[in-house]
Protein backbone atom coordinates (compact mmCIF):
# COMPACT_ATOMS: atom_id res chain seq x y z
CA UNK A 1 0.00 0.00 0.00
CA UNK A 2 1.54 3.94 -1.20
CA UNK A 3 2.05 5.44 2.22
CA UNK A 4 0.50 8.74 2.82
CA UNK A 5 2.30 10.80 5.49
CA UNK A 6 1.62 14.68 6.03
CA UNK A 7 4.56 16.09 7.71
CA UNK A 8 5.96 19.60 8.50
CA UNK A 9 8.66 20.95 6.30
CA UNK A 10 11.21 20.64 8.67
CA UNK A 11 10.17 17.04 9.81
CA UNK A 12 10.16 16.31 6.04
CA UNK A 13 13.65 17.76 5.70
CA UNK A 14 14.95 15.66 8.73
CA UNK A 15 13.49 12.32 6.98
CA UNK A 16 15.38 13.42 3.67
CA UNK A 17 18.34 13.64 5.96
CA UNK A 18 18.36 10.52 7.42
CA UNK A 19 17.45 8.55 4.14
CA UNK A 20 21.27 9.45 2.85
CA UNK A 21 23.17 8.53 6.00
CA UNK A 22 23.30 5.95 8.40
CA UNK A 23 21.12 5.43 11.60
CA UNK A 24 22.63 7.08 14.69
CA UNK A 25 24.05 4.11 17.31
CA UNK A 26 21.08 2.91 19.59
CA UNK A 27 22.80 5.03 22.51
CA UNK A 28 22.59 8.09 20.60
CA UNK A 29 19.31 7.57 19.06
CA UNK A 30 15.91 9.23 19.66
CA UNK A 31 13.66 6.41 21.26
CA UNK A 32 10.01 5.69 21.23
CA UNK A 33 10.01 3.88 24.86
CA UNK A 34 7.97 0.42 25.20
CA UNK A 35 5.06 1.60 26.72
CA UNK A 36 1.42 1.60 24.95
CA UNK A 37 -1.42 3.23 25.86
CA UNK A 38 -4.80 3.24 24.50
CA UNK A 39 -5.81 6.80 22.22
CA UNK A 40 -7.58 9.65 23.37
CA UNK A 41 -9.07 11.40 20.75
CA UNK A 42 -8.03 11.26 17.38
CA UNK A 43 -4.27 10.29 16.64
CA UNK A 44 -1.93 13.30 14.84
CA UNK A 45 -0.69 12.89 11.61
CA UNK A 46 1.12 9.50 10.59
CA UNK A 47 5.09 9.80 10.53
CA UNK A 48 7.33 6.97 9.68
CA UNK A 49 7.70 3.96 10.78
CA UNK A 50 10.59 3.33 12.55
CA UNK A 51 12.80 0.50 14.53
CA UNK A 52 11.60 2.53 17.51
CA UNK A 53 8.50 2.03 16.88
CA UNK A 54 8.77 -1.41 16.25
CA UNK A 55 10.33 -2.46 19.78
CA UNK A 56 7.11 -0.65 21.28
CA UNK A 57 5.11 -2.80 19.23
CA UNK A 58 6.89 -5.74 20.19
CA UNK A 59 6.67 -4.77 23.67
CA UNK A 60 3.35 -3.55 23.58
CA UNK A 61 2.45 -7.67 22.53
CA UNK A 62 4.17 -8.95 24.88
CA UNK A 63 2.86 -6.93 28.26
CA UNK A 64 -0.56 -6.09 26.89
CA UNK A 65 -1.96 -9.46 24.70
CA UNK A 66 -4.09 -11.90 26.31
CA UNK A 67 -1.49 -14.38 25.69
CA UNK A 68 1.59 -12.19 25.89
CA UNK A 69 2.31 -13.27 29.34
CA UNK A 70 3.36 -16.81 28.22
CA UNK A 71 3.92 -16.24 24.59
CA UNK A 72 7.33 -16.80 22.89
CA UNK A 73 8.58 -13.86 21.46
CA UNK A 74 10.98 -15.76 18.97
CA UNK A 75 8.05 -16.45 16.05
CA UNK A 76 7.68 -12.66 15.65
CA UNK A 77 11.21 -12.13 15.45
CA UNK A 78 11.69 -14.65 13.09
CA UNK A 79 8.25 -13.39 11.05
CA UNK A 80 9.90 -10.02 10.94
CA UNK A 81 13.17 -10.35 10.11
CA UNK A 82 11.85 -13.35 7.04
CA UNK A 83 9.25 -10.21 5.92
CA UNK A 84 12.14 -8.11 5.87
CA UNK A 85 14.54 -10.30 3.78
CA UNK A 86 11.78 -11.10 1.24
CA UNK A 87 11.20 -7.60 0.53
CA UNK A 88 15.04 -6.68 0.34
CA UNK A 89 14.79 -9.80 -2.76
CA UNK A 90 11.53 -8.09 -3.86
CA UNK A 91 13.73 -5.33 -4.61
CA UNK A 92 16.76 -6.67 -5.38
CA UNK A 93 18.92 -5.09 -2.76
CA UNK A 94 19.72 -8.25 -0.65
CA UNK A 95 23.09 -7.36 1.71
CA UNK A 96 25.55 -9.89 3.07
CA UNK A 97 24.12 -8.70 6.73
CA UNK A 98 20.63 -9.80 6.53
CA UNK A 99 21.22 -13.00 8.78
CA UNK A 100 19.25 -13.56 11.73
CA UNK A 101 20.69 -13.66 14.81
CA UNK A 102 20.70 -16.81 17.16
CA UNK A 103 17.85 -15.72 19.59
CA UNK A 104 17.57 -17.15 23.40
CA UNK A 105 13.70 -16.72 24.62
CA UNK A 106 14.76 -13.94 26.67
CA UNK A 107 12.81 -11.05 25.69
CA UNK A 108 15.22 -8.12 26.11
CA UNK A 109 17.80 -10.05 24.91
CA UNK A 110 16.76 -11.10 22.17
CA UNK A 111 14.91 -7.85 21.18
CA UNK A 112 18.87 -5.97 21.34
CA UNK A 113 19.93 -9.26 19.00
CA UNK A 114 17.27 -8.08 16.21
CA UNK A 115 17.67 -5.03 16.44
CA UNK A 116 21.74 -4.95 16.19
CA UNK A 117 20.97 -6.94 12.92
CA UNK A 118 17.94 -4.95 11.68
CA UNK A 119 19.99 -1.46 11.87
CA UNK A 120 23.43 -3.09 10.44
CA UNK A 121 20.73 -4.60 7.26
CA UNK A 122 19.05 -0.83 7.03
CA UNK A 123 21.84 0.98 7.46
CA UNK A 124 23.11 -0.20 3.92
CA UNK A 125 19.80 0.41 1.70
CA UNK A 126 18.30 3.90 3.79
CA UNK A 127 16.41 4.10 0.36
CA UNK A 128 14.54 1.12 1.57
CA UNK A 129 14.46 1.66 5.17
CA UNK A 130 10.53 3.03 5.78
CA UNK A 131 9.31 -0.11 3.35
CA UNK A 132 11.40 -2.52 5.28
CA UNK A 133 9.80 -1.16 8.51
CA UNK A 134 6.44 -1.18 7.80
CA UNK A 135 6.65 -5.33 6.49
CA UNK A 136 8.63 -5.80 9.14
CA UNK A 137 6.18 -4.71 11.37
CA UNK A 138 3.42 -6.28 9.67
CA UNK A 139 4.71 -9.43 9.34
CA UNK A 140 5.01 -10.03 13.39
CA UNK A 141 1.93 -8.61 14.15
CA UNK A 142 0.31 -11.25 11.72
CA UNK A 143 2.84 -13.99 13.64
CA UNK A 144 0.35 -13.64 16.55
CA UNK A 145 -1.90 -15.76 14.28
CA UNK A 146 -5.00 -13.92 15.77
CA UNK A 147 -7.87 -12.99 13.57
CA UNK A 148 -8.31 -9.44 16.02
CA UNK A 149 -4.79 -8.56 15.60
CA UNK A 150 -4.65 -5.26 13.59
CA UNK A 151 -1.77 -3.23 12.78
CA UNK A 152 -3.78 -0.29 11.15
CA UNK A 153 -1.75 2.21 9.13
CA UNK A 154 -1.27 4.43 5.82
CA UNK A 155 -5.49 4.36 5.66
CA UNK A 156 -6.08 5.71 2.28
CA UNK A 157 -9.99 6.58 0.83
CA UNK A 158 -10.70 6.89 -2.57
CA UNK A 159 -10.26 10.47 -3.54
CA UNK A 160 -13.85 11.16 -5.22
CA UNK A 161 -15.76 8.32 -2.75
CA UNK A 162 -18.91 9.87 -1.25
CA UNK A 163 -20.81 8.71 2.11
CA UNK A 164 -21.79 5.38 1.79
CA UNK A 165 -20.03 4.68 -1.11
CA UNK A 166 -18.07 1.06 -1.97
CA UNK A 167 -15.11 0.44 -3.15
CA UNK A 168 -14.30 -2.93 -5.04
CA UNK A 169 -15.70 -5.44 -7.46
CA UNK A 170 -19.19 -4.90 -6.52
CA UNK A 171 -20.55 -8.40 -5.70
CA UNK A 172 -20.48 -10.30 -2.65
CA UNK A 173 -19.89 -14.07 -2.46
CA UNK A 174 -20.46 -17.32 -0.05
CA UNK A 175 -17.19 -16.81 0.93
CA UNK A 176 -16.88 -13.08 2.37
CA UNK A 177 -13.75 -11.03 3.10
CA UNK A 178 -13.48 -11.63 7.18
CA UNK A 179 -13.43 -15.10 6.85
CA UNK A 180 -10.77 -15.16 3.88
CA UNK A 181 -8.68 -13.22 6.22
CA UNK A 182 -9.48 -15.24 9.65
CA UNK A 183 -10.67 -18.50 9.49
CA UNK A 184 -10.71 -20.10 5.58
CA UNK A 185 -11.36 -23.19 6.75
CA UNK A 186 -15.43 -23.27 7.40
CA UNK A 187 -15.43 -22.18 3.71
CA UNK A 188 -17.10 -24.99 1.90
CA UNK A 189 -17.45 -25.20 -1.88
CA UNK A 190 -18.55 -24.23 -4.43
CA UNK A 191 -17.56 -20.63 -4.44
CA UNK A 192 -20.99 -18.52 -5.65
CA UNK A 193 -22.21 -14.82 -5.99
CA UNK A 194 -24.52 -13.81 -3.44
CA UNK A 195 -25.37 -10.45 -4.25
CA UNK A 196 -24.44 -7.85 -6.87
CA UNK A 197 -24.20 -4.53 -4.97
CA UNK A 198 -22.96 -2.46 -8.21
CA UNK A 199 -19.93 -1.22 -9.74
CA UNK A 200 -17.84 -3.87 -12.21
CA UNK A 201 -20.00 -6.55 -11.50
CA UNK A 202 -22.97 -5.24 -12.29
CA UNK A 203 -21.71 -3.91 -15.50
CA UNK A 204 -20.85 -7.25 -16.65
CA UNK A 205 -23.88 -8.77 -15.58
CA UNK A 206 -22.97 -11.45 -13.36
CA UNK A 207 -26.02 -12.59 -10.81
CA UNK A 208 -26.71 -14.32 -7.88
CA UNK A 209 -26.26 -17.62 -7.53
CA UNK A 210 -23.40 -17.67 -10.39
CA UNK A 211 -20.45 -19.91 -9.62
CA UNK A 212 -16.98 -18.34 -9.60
CA UNK A 213 -14.65 -21.48 -11.03
CA UNK A 214 -11.45 -19.86 -11.03
CA UNK A 215 -9.94 -16.22 -9.85
CA UNK A 216 -6.97 -15.08 -11.95
CA UNK A 217 -6.65 -18.50 -13.47
CA UNK A 218 -6.77 -20.09 -9.62
CA UNK A 219 -9.35 -22.56 -8.63
CA UNK A 220 -11.28 -20.95 -5.11
CA UNK A 221 -11.31 -24.47 -3.67
CA UNK A 222 -8.57 -27.58 -4.26
CA UNK A 223 -9.82 -30.70 -2.09
CA UNK A 224 -12.89 -29.13 -0.86
CA UNK A 225 -10.58 -26.40 1.15
CA UNK A 226 -9.82 -22.89 0.47
CA UNK A 227 -7.37 -21.25 -1.23
CA UNK A 228 -6.08 -17.83 -1.12
CA UNK A 229 -7.46 -17.06 -4.31
CA UNK A 230 -10.91 -15.79 -2.89
CA UNK A 231 -9.64 -13.08 -1.74
CA UNK A 232 -9.05 -11.24 -4.73
CA UNK A 233 -12.63 -10.93 -4.89
CA UNK A 234 -12.16 -8.15 -2.18
CA UNK A 235 -9.49 -5.98 -3.38
CA UNK A 236 -9.23 -2.74 -0.78
CA UNK A 237 -8.25 0.69 -1.80
CA UNK A 238 -6.19 1.49 -3.31
CA UNK A 239 -5.34 -1.75 -4.91
CA UNK A 240 -6.92 -1.46 -8.41
CA UNK A 241 -5.69 -4.52 -10.22
CA UNK A 242 -8.25 -6.28 -12.79
CA UNK A 243 -9.55 -9.39 -11.76
CA UNK A 244 -10.06 -12.33 -14.23
CA UNK A 245 -13.18 -14.65 -13.35
CA UNK A 246 -14.31 -17.51 -14.86
CA UNK A 247 -17.89 -18.30 -14.21
CA UNK A 248 -20.52 -20.75 -14.40
CA UNK A 249 -24.32 -20.15 -15.10
CA UNK A 250 -25.87 -23.19 -13.40
CA UNK A 251 -29.81 -22.18 -14.71
CA UNK A 252 -28.49 -22.63 -18.57
CA UNK A 253 -24.98 -23.99 -18.47
CA UNK A 254 -23.28 -20.91 -19.95
CA UNK A 255 -19.44 -20.80 -18.89
CA UNK A 256 -17.66 -17.61 -19.51
CA UNK A 257 -14.49 -15.61 -18.32
CA UNK A 258 -14.91 -11.61 -17.50
CA UNK A 259 -12.45 -8.94 -16.26
CA UNK A 260 -13.72 -6.69 -13.51
CA UNK A 261 -12.07 -3.71 -12.11
CA UNK A 262 -11.96 -2.42 -8.70
CA UNK A 263 -13.96 1.02 -8.28
CA UNK A 264 -16.15 3.11 -6.37
CA UNK A 265 -19.72 2.64 -6.72
CA UNK A 266 -23.07 3.89 -4.69
CA UNK A 267 -24.49 1.34 -2.87
CA UNK A 268 -27.92 0.71 -1.81
CA UNK A 269 -29.48 3.31 1.13
CA UNK A 270 -31.20 0.16 2.41
CA UNK A 271 -27.93 -2.06 2.81
CA UNK A 272 -26.38 0.85 4.88
CA UNK A 273 -29.02 0.86 7.93
CA UNK A 274 -27.88 -1.63 10.66
CA UNK A 275 -31.70 -1.95 11.48
CA UNK A 276 -34.76 -2.63 8.93
CA UNK A 277 -37.59 -4.44 9.90
CA UNK A 278 -40.91 -5.72 8.27
CA UNK A 279 -43.98 -7.98 9.57
CA UNK A 280 -44.07 -11.64 7.50
CA UNK A 281 -47.01 -14.33 7.94
CA UNK A 282 -48.73 -10.85 9.17
CA UNK A 283 -47.63 -12.21 13.15
CA UNK A 284 -43.92 -12.19 12.93
CA UNK A 285 -41.18 -9.41 13.02
CA UNK A 286 -38.60 -9.76 10.98
CA UNK A 287 -35.40 -8.17 11.71
CA UNK A 288 -31.99 -7.89 10.15
CA UNK A 289 -29.40 -6.54 11.85
CA UNK A 290 -26.07 -5.67 10.32
CA UNK A 291 -23.55 -5.25 12.28
CA UNK A 292 -23.35 -4.85 16.50
CA UNK A 293 -23.14 -1.19 16.46
CA UNK A 294 -23.52 1.42 19.20
CA UNK A 295 -27.31 1.74 20.00
CA UNK A 296 -27.99 -1.32 17.69
CA UNK A 297 -29.94 -3.33 20.33
CA UNK A 298 -32.52 -0.66 21.42
CA UNK A 299 -32.84 0.14 17.72
CA UNK A 300 -33.77 -3.76 17.52
CA UNK A 301 -36.32 -3.28 20.24
CA UNK A 302 -38.12 -0.26 18.54
CA UNK A 303 -37.88 -2.21 15.48
CA UNK A 304 -40.07 -4.72 17.01
CA UNK A 305 -42.01 -2.57 18.86
CA UNK A 306 -43.34 -0.98 16.30
CA UNK A 307 -44.29 -3.99 14.67
CA UNK A 308 -46.12 -5.16 17.62
CA UNK A 309 -48.28 -2.45 17.26
CA UNK A 310 -52.02 -2.97 17.40
CA UNK A 311 -51.07 -6.63 16.62
CA UNK A 312 -50.01 -9.77 18.63
CA UNK A 313 -46.69 -11.28 17.41
CA UNK A 314 -46.09 -15.21 17.39
CA UNK A 315 -42.50 -14.56 17.01
CA UNK A 316 -39.25 -13.08 16.01
CA UNK A 317 -37.01 -13.90 13.19
CA UNK A 318 -33.63 -12.10 13.59
CA UNK A 319 -31.27 -12.04 10.46
CA UNK A 320 -27.88 -12.35 11.28
CA UNK A 321 -26.69 -12.96 8.20
CA UNK A 322 -23.30 -11.15 6.79
CA UNK A 323 -23.12 -9.55 10.23
CA UNK A 324 -19.24 -8.73 10.65
CA UNK A 325 -19.55 -8.17 14.56
CA UNK A 326 -19.23 -5.02 16.70
CA UNK A 327 -19.53 -4.40 20.36
CA UNK A 328 -19.74 -7.18 22.63
CA UNK A 329 -21.98 -4.63 25.17
CA UNK A 330 -24.86 -4.50 22.05
CA UNK A 331 -24.52 -8.34 21.75
CA UNK A 332 -24.74 -8.82 25.33
CA UNK A 333 -27.73 -6.17 25.36
CA UNK A 334 -29.58 -7.90 22.99
CA UNK A 335 -29.59 -11.68 24.42
CA UNK A 336 -30.84 -9.67 27.77
CA UNK A 337 -34.09 -9.29 25.73
CA UNK A 338 -34.48 -12.90 25.18
CA UNK A 339 -33.43 -14.09 28.70
CA UNK A 340 -32.50 -12.84 32.41
CA UNK A 341 -30.26 -14.01 35.11
CA UNK A 342 -27.83 -15.22 32.42
CA UNK A 343 -23.66 -15.74 31.69
CA UNK A 344 -23.35 -14.72 28.29
CA UNK A 345 -19.68 -15.59 27.74
CA UNK A 346 -16.59 -14.99 29.65
CA UNK A 347 -12.98 -13.32 28.68
CA UNK A 348 -10.64 -15.49 29.61
CA UNK A 349 -6.66 -14.55 30.31
CA UNK A 350 -3.85 -16.94 29.71
CA UNK A 351 -3.95 -17.98 32.88
CA UNK A 352 -7.85 -18.96 32.78
CA UNK A 353 -8.69 -15.83 34.72
CA UNK A 354 -11.83 -15.09 33.48
CA UNK A 355 -14.08 -12.02 33.44
CA UNK A 356 -18.21 -13.10 33.07
CA UNK A 357 -20.33 -11.44 31.24
CA UNK A 358 -23.88 -11.55 31.91
CA UNK A 359 -27.35 -10.07 30.82
CA UNK A 360 -28.29 -6.84 31.92
CA UNK A 361 -31.14 -7.31 33.30
CA UNK A 362 -32.56 -3.99 33.22
CA UNK A 363 -33.55 -4.61 29.21
CA UNK A 364 -36.99 -5.63 29.16
CA UNK A 365 -37.78 -8.87 27.81
CA UNK A 366 -39.67 -9.36 24.56
CA UNK A 367 -41.67 -12.26 25.85
CA UNK A 368 -41.70 -14.14 21.95
CA UNK A 369 -40.30 -16.82 20.47
CA UNK A 370 -36.92 -16.32 18.77
CA UNK A 371 -35.05 -17.74 15.43
CA UNK A 372 -31.95 -16.15 14.37
CA UNK A 373 -30.69 -16.69 11.30
CA UNK A 374 -26.44 -17.47 10.85
CA UNK A 375 -23.89 -18.12 8.07
CA UNK A 376 -20.06 -17.85 7.80
CA UNK A 377 -20.81 -14.18 7.34
CA UNK A 378 -21.55 -14.05 11.06
CA UNK A 379 -18.26 -13.48 12.90
CA UNK A 380 -17.23 -11.85 16.66
CA UNK A 381 -20.00 -10.15 18.28
CA UNK A 382 -22.63 -11.77 16.33
CA UNK A 383 -21.29 -15.03 17.25
CA UNK A 384 -20.93 -13.61 20.85
CA UNK A 385 -25.02 -13.48 20.73
CA UNK A 386 -25.18 -16.83 18.60
CA UNK A 387 -23.70 -18.83 20.84
CA UNK A 388 -25.38 -17.16 24.03
CA UNK A 389 -29.00 -18.41 21.93
CA UNK A 390 -27.71 -21.54 21.35
CA UNK A 391 -26.34 -22.25 25.03
CA UNK A 392 -28.69 -20.84 27.40
CA UNK A 393 -31.66 -22.08 24.91
CA UNK A 394 -33.11 -18.67 24.25
CA UNK A 395 -34.33 -19.48 20.74
CA UNK A 396 -33.05 -21.90 17.65
CA UNK A 397 -30.20 -20.73 14.92
CA UNK A 398 -30.62 -21.83 11.62
CA UNK A 399 -28.63 -21.76 8.53
CA UNK A 400 -25.39 -22.37 8.06
CA UNK A 401 -22.33 -22.27 11.31
CA UNK A 402 -20.44 -18.82 12.11
CA UNK A 403 -17.51 -17.59 11.03
CA UNK A 404 -15.32 -18.80 13.99
CA UNK A 405 -13.30 -15.17 13.85
CA UNK A 406 -13.93 -14.24 17.34
CA UNK A 407 -10.61 -14.50 19.54
CA UNK A 408 -11.64 -11.97 21.74
CA UNK A 409 -12.64 -8.14 21.64
CA UNK A 410 -9.65 -6.17 20.23
CA UNK A 411 -8.31 -3.31 22.57
CA UNK A 412 -6.35 -0.57 20.18
CA UNK A 413 -3.32 1.09 21.37
CA UNK A 414 -1.58 4.35 20.30
CA UNK A 415 1.95 3.85 18.91
CA UNK A 416 4.79 6.04 18.52
CA UNK A 417 4.15 7.20 15.01
CA UNK A 418 0.47 8.23 15.43
CA UNK A 419 -0.92 4.40 13.79
CA UNK A 420 -2.70 1.91 15.48
CA UNK A 421 -1.79 -1.40 16.72
CA UNK A 422 -5.10 -3.53 18.53
CA UNK A 423 -5.67 -7.03 19.73
CA UNK A 424 -7.56 -8.73 22.05
CA UNK A 425 -6.76 -8.42 26.22
CA UNK A 426 -8.75 -11.25 26.60
CA UNK A 427 -10.01 -14.71 25.14
CA UNK A 428 -13.23 -15.03 24.34
CA UNK A 429 -15.08 -18.01 25.25
CA UNK A 430 -18.92 -19.18 25.32
CA UNK A 431 -21.37 -19.39 28.28
CA UNK A 432 -20.80 -23.63 28.47
CA UNK A 433 -16.98 -22.26 28.51
CA UNK A 434 -16.47 -23.32 24.95
CA UNK A 435 -13.77 -22.10 22.90
CA UNK A 436 -15.62 -20.19 19.18
CA UNK A 437 -12.91 -19.09 18.04
CA UNK A 438 -12.13 -20.52 14.70
CA UNK A 439 -14.78 -23.21 15.19
CA UNK A 440 -17.73 -20.73 15.06
CA UNK A 441 -21.19 -22.06 16.16
CA UNK A 442 -23.18 -24.58 14.53
CA UNK A 443 -26.93 -24.35 13.90
CA UNK A 444 -30.07 -26.35 15.52
CA UNK A 445 -30.53 -26.28 11.95
CA UNK A 446 -28.17 -26.68 8.99
CA UNK A 447 -30.12 -24.62 5.98
CA UNK A 448 -27.55 -23.70 3.79
CA UNK A 449 -28.06 -21.71 0.53
CA UNK A 450 -26.89 -23.34 -2.64
CA UNK A 451 -26.66 -21.53 -5.95
CA UNK A 452 -29.76 -22.64 -7.71
CA UNK A 453 -31.37 -21.02 -4.45
CA UNK A 454 -29.33 -17.69 -5.11
CA UNK A 455 -30.10 -17.88 -8.62
CA UNK A 456 -34.36 -18.51 -8.14
CA UNK A 457 -34.47 -15.98 -5.15
CA UNK A 458 -35.67 -18.22 -2.49
CA UNK A 459 -34.49 -18.15 1.16
CA UNK A 460 -34.65 -21.70 2.32
CA UNK A 461 -33.13 -20.61 6.01
CA UNK A 462 -36.03 -17.99 6.33
CA UNK A 463 -38.69 -20.81 5.05
CA UNK A 464 -37.25 -22.95 7.67
CA UNK A 465 -37.67 -20.10 10.60
CA UNK A 466 -41.24 -19.24 9.69
CA UNK A 467 -41.69 -23.43 9.88
CA UNK A 468 -40.41 -23.66 13.05
CA UNK A 469 -42.34 -20.07 14.28
CA UNK A 470 -45.36 -21.49 13.33
CA UNK A 471 -45.77 -24.61 14.70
Amino acid sequence: MTAIRIMAAGLALASAAACSAPAPPRAHASTAGTVCAAPRGAPGAETATTIDVIQQAYFCILGNYYGGATLDARPLLNAGFAALTQELNRNDRDVPEAGMPALTGDRETDWTAFEAAYRKVTDQVPGLRDKLAVVTLEAMVAALGDNHARWTHDVERPPDSYDGDGYGLGLLANVNGPQVDGNPGVALPPLFVTAVQGGAARAAGLRPGDIVESVDGSAPFIDGKATPAIAALYPAYPEARPVRLRLLRQSTGRRWSVTLEPGLYPRDPADLRVVTAKLLDDDIAYVRLRGFAPDSADRVFKAIARLRAGRTLSGVVLDLRGNGGGSPVEATRLVSAFGHGKVTAYQCTADAGCETMRTDDTVELLGLPLVALTDRGCASACEHFSSAVKDLRLGRLVGTRTAGVISGPAQPYLLANNTLLSFPARHHLGPDREVIDRIGVPPDHHVPLTPRDAAAGRDPALAKALTLLNE
